[in-house]
């Protein structure tokens, strides 16, 4: 029997076999109209048409419940999770890009690629795709055999949620690719909202009662992250796609030719992306989109350029945790007027006292804006980094009318004051030299090596002062130290804020301890409190449990020591591998004249400012005592040493000196690194191999001194691969 025969047979004649055959058939046809109605705006039926189609869909899922396909148009609901989202492993993360603000940002981005990959400036151009920027919520579908099996957010990069019964819901996101894609398939863009359902949705909750969003992103953030799937449903979300993960095959060479075929296999594709061969025709696009940029429909807040040959950015490769190959083209901050009412002054958790604007609340560009950094003291009086005057000079006074710039996510700032308008009682500020925390002093440092003042004044209390303890502590479980879920800010606050007796935390090892004297104590029992339950207390102890064997590198950071982030935590975790060689390393090199301290100078990417920070604090004997108290409660695991036999430099130590006249210095230091080597700036008794170019001097004297092989350029490109 044909297609058209089954579509016109009642439900209730229908066999098993022709039911499963129709069902399919359905899910196909849907599909299809959905992308022409909501992704090309070209319906070809009518509504109510339209209408019957998933009426009939409906009819035999309740005839044959045992059919419904994984892609039925009902699923487009779906069942909310039970616990919340569930968190999702990207199989290759979802990294951000680096920024340009500026024309020649642009022009110096393309000359790091042509330096990188050592082109000839007399060579042809380098074809770069140029697109909009969307301003929406990060997501990754997964697609195995052509089904979609997992939608996530980027999250952190590493780990999203899962939102998948969600983006079900989203009607221009395909849930079968077609014929011919590749088995493994992960498909990444944005969700967004478009101005007119922005305005639409916010109407109706004003209608209802309900919360009214401040901008689109934050609408289609917040539709996406719903745990019952017919309120994401109920909200006008769409999708745009312009790049991918993991593929099982990469069907094109180029980024263009990739995103066309996205839009190919039924994704919609921002129309307004073009291919440019020169600077100067990308800085065309940018500057013209950008005078259209309100009669798109849609919040962009710049335009991405990536690198159009794929082969290409696969030599170019990754720096931290952005692409070589790419970057965002963000457009001039919005700017507006308002009134400041007062300078608050927070203490973090490095002692910093850091002033903040509060506000006449004010919206700029779509976002209701009532605190701005102030950055430091010599900012609030018109004087930069350098002592040279800002703003013209002008001071910044409580009553001031002032100008506030915002740009993206960058928090805003203050950047004029409207004199004219200056209250005449109005006061220089007058930034305090005592904590206002603990009353300790509060102390400009001067820098030993440039004998110039520090352009934040911290506080001197220390241990004894709680608003850095407490800073300290909400770092130690940030999202990107420990990550203790159901302990953040406010919860840190709360535990700070008790006695000790009463389960009070002071210290790291307290979280650890916490559930032990919950049990042996009748004072604390947290099950028993305002806000917390049996299963919220057993939820936050069984999570504190889960974080007592973690990465080496995420323990560094949680320690909150000064200079350290996450990229040097990772930096200082790969060279010493385990916790027990790098605290040993750290207090032998309090000597500067040490071993020790040369080899942690070596590290490419450490300082001397971060060197001295990380041995400063091993250095005291407060910061000693809460590891010994940490270490009793936690183990640290260990990197992944890569295997010997897996490439002829790993777990060596290698140094180039000279030019190198094949490959560019980056290109090298970044293909050793991927072969597990780790590269040094300097020539010492740990160094295992030097690669030297012509013009070679110091570093292959010594090398040659001490006995360390040396090989030149060609045999370093024949040890790495080609």
């Amino acid at each position: 029997m044909s297609d058209t025969d089954l579509s016109s047979r009642a439900v209730e004649d229908l066999t098993i076999e022709e039911a499963a055959l129709e069902l399919e058939r359905l899910a196909e046809e849907i599909a299809g109209h959905d992308r022409r109605y909501h992704g090309e705006d070209a319906p070809v039926i009518s509504d109510a048409d339209y209408d019957a189609l998933k009426r009939r869909n409906d009819a035999i899922e309740a005839r044959f419940p045992d059919l419904v396909r994984s892609d039925s148009p009902s699923l487009r609901v779906g069942s909310a999770p039970a616990d919340g989202f569930g968190k999702v492993t990207h199989a290759i993360p979802m990294l951000s890009l680096d920024n340009a603000f500026a024309d020649e940002d642009v022009r110096d981005f393309f000359g790091r690629i042509r330096r990188f990959l050592k082109l000839d400036p007399l060579m042809g151009a380098i074809a770069v795709t140029a697109e909009p920027k969307i301003d929406g919520l990060s997501l990754s579908l997964r697609y195995e055999k052509r089904r979609l099996v997992t939608a996530a957010t980027r999250g952190d990069g590493t780990v999203g949620e899962n939102v998948t019964q969600n983006a079900l819901t989203i009607e221009d996101i395909p849930q079968r690719l077609p014929d011919g894609a590749p088995d493994i398939v992960e498909v990444r863009g944005e969700v967004y909202m478009r101005h007119e359902d922005f305005r639409a949705l916010n109407a109706r909750m004003e209608t209802q009662g309900g919360k009214v969003f401040a901008n689109p992103r934050n609408a289609a953030a917040g539709s996406l992250r719903q745990l019952n799937p017919e309120v994401t449903k109920s909200r006008p979300l769409r999708f745009f796609a312009y790049a991918w993960g993991e593929m099982s095959e990469v069907p094109r060479t180029t980024q263009y030719e990739m995103v066309q075929l996205l839009g190919e296999w039924g994704f919609s594709i921002n129309a307004r992306m073009v291919r440019c061969e020169a600077v100067e025709e990308i800085l065309a696009a940018y500057h013209g989109i950008e005078e259209e940029r309100a009669l798109l429909g849609y919040d962009i807040d710049g335009m991405v350029y990536k690198v159009d040959r794929l082969d290409l950015q696969s030599r170019l490769g990754f720096v931290s945790r952005a692409p070589r190959w790419a970057i965002a083209h963000k457009f001039p901050a919005e700017k507006a007027f308002t009134v400041l009412r007062d300078i608050e002054i927070q203490v973090g958790r490095t002692g910093a006292l850091t002033p903040v604007a509060k506000l006449e609340p004010v919206t700029v560009g779509g976002v209701v804006v009532s605190n701005a950094t102030l950055h430091n003291e010599d900012y609030i009086k018109g004087i930069g980094q350098n002592g040279e005057p800002i703003r013209g000079g002008k001071d910044i006074r409580v009553g001031d009318t002032v100008q506030i710039q915002r740009a993206g996510d960058v928090i805003p700032q203050i950047v004029d004051v409207d004199l004219d308008k200056r209250p005449k009682d109005a006061k220089p500020f007058a930034f305090p030299t005592t904590c206002p925390a603990c009353g300790s002093h509060a102390v400009r440092d001067v820098n030993a090596s440039s004998g110039r003042i520090d352009a934040v004044r911290r506080c001197t209390g220390g241990l004894i002062c709680p608003a850095q303890a407490k800073e300290k502590l909400k770092h130690f479980v940030s999202r990107h130290a420990l990550d203790i879920e159901g302990l953040g800010d406010k919860q840190v606050e709360f535990f700070f804020d008790l006695p000790m007796e009463e389960g009070g935390i002071r210290q790291p090892a307290d979280i650890f301890t916490l559930a032990e004297r919950d049990a042996a104590s009748p004072l604390i029992k947290l099950r028993n409190r305002d806000g917390w339950g049996e299963t919220s207390a057993a939820n936050l102890f069984a999570a504190i449990d889960a974080r007592r064997e973690m990465p080496l590198n995420r323990v560094i950071f949680a320690l909150g020591i000064r200079h350290v982030g996450e990229g040097n935590a990772k930096l200082l975790a790969r060279h010493y591998i385990d916790w027990e060689t790098f605290r040993a390393a750290m207090q032998a090199a309090a000597d500067p004249q040490s071993d020790a301290f040369a080899e942690l100078m070596d590290i490419d990417g450490i300082g001397e400012t971060v060197a001295r920070a990380v041995v400063e604090f091993f250095a005291e004997d407060h910061n000693r005592d809460a590891l010994d108290a940490l270490l009793a409660q936690i183990r640290p695991q260990a990197m992944e040493r890569v295997e010997a036999s897996a490439s002829p430099v790993a777990g060596k130590t290698l140094v180039f000196t000279g030019t190198l006249e094949k490959m560019s210095r980056d290109e090298a230091k970044a293909r050793a690194e991927a072969m597990g080597a780790k590269v040094s700036g300097s020539v010492s008794k740990k160094t295992d191999l030097v690669i030297a170019g012509p013009g070679a001097g110091s570093k292959l004297k010594k090398a040659e001194e001490l006995g360390i092989d040396v090989i030149d350029e060609d045999a370093w490109i024949e040890m790495a691969g080609g």
